[in-house]
C-alpha cells in the first residue's frame, strides 16, 4: 500500500489556513531553516512541503468553514539549536508569532526549542 510520507507514526500533517499563499510565506521562510522544502502546489491549492516527498500540507478547509487549530501544535525536528534559532528568526521575518523564544525547554534533558504562531 502506498502512502503520502510517514515514518510509521503518520503518513502526513495537514493543517488549514485562510489565506494559503501567506502561510505558505511563513512556512517557505520558517521550515526552509530546517531543510524542509516547500515541493509546490498540488490539488485544489494545497501546498505541499518535505525533505524528498511530502509530509506536511497546508491548504483551505474542504468543508468552507474557518480553520480553526486552538491546542494543537505541531514540532518540526532541528538538527542543532543554530537551527532553531534560525527557524524561529525566519519564521517571525515572514509574519509568524512568537509564542517562546529559542532555549532551552525543562521537559527533557538537554532540550531546545522555539515558538512561534503561523500568520
Amino acid at each position: 500500500m502506498a502512502v503520502i510520507s510517514g515514518n510509521d507514526v503518520f503518513s502526513h500533517v495537514m493543517i488549514g489556513a485562510t489565506d494559503v499563499a501567506t502561510s505558505a510565506a511563513f512556512y517557505d521562510a520558517a521550515l526552509g531553516a530546517l531543510g524542509v522544502n516547500n515541493l509546490g502546489p498540488f490539488g485544489n491549492g494545497w501546498v505541499l512541503y518535505g525533505r524528498d516527498k511530502p509530509a506536511f500540507i497546508v491548504a483551505k478547509p474542504g468543508n468552507g468553514s474557518a480553520p480553526t487549530s486552538n491546542g494543537v501544535t505541531i514540532g518540526f525536528a532541528a538538527k542543532t539549536t543554530a537551527e532553531v534559532d534560525a527557524f524561529h528568526s525566519a519564521g517571525l521575518g515572514a509574519g509568524g508569532t512568537d509564542e517562546g523564544a529559542p532555549g532551552p525547554r525543562g521537559h527533557l534533558p538537554g532540550a531546545y526549542a522555539a515558538y512561534l504562531r503561523d500568520p
